[in-house]
């Protein structure tokens, strides 16, 4: 189920998802979802989704939630790196074709 989950968000929402607590707990799973967009509304609006969607799971229970945005600054001075930097970083995360409308603007 765990699985089937994790493929949905990816495939649909375009987000990471990474089972990030003890795997060990039987009938128990703590995840992480990462996505990246220009604007924080929209990165609110992939999570309220993928919340959304765990609460639908017929066999799961919801049971927590928390977000946190990490906000890089105009052209991502605030991580205090070169901006073309984040740029490579991005490129080699995945082909344009493949980024969010959003991160070609």
């Amino acid at each position: 189920m765990v699985r089937s989950y994790k493929d949905r968000v990816q495939s649909k929402l375009r987000a990471s998802v990474a089972e990030v607590g003890d795997a060990d707990r039987h009938q128990h799973a703590v995840l992480g979802i990462a996505y990246v967009s220009g604007t924080a509304a929209r990165v609110e609006e992939i999570l309220a989704a993928a919340a959304a969607m765990a609460g639908n799971l017929k066999d799961a229970i919801l049971v927590d939630r928390a977000t946190e945005i990490l906000s890089f600054g105009t052209e991502g001075k605030g991580v205090g790196a070169d901006p073309a930097s984040l740029d490579a970083m991005v490129l080699d995360a995945a082909p344009w074709d493949e980024v969010d409308e959003e991160m070609k603007k």
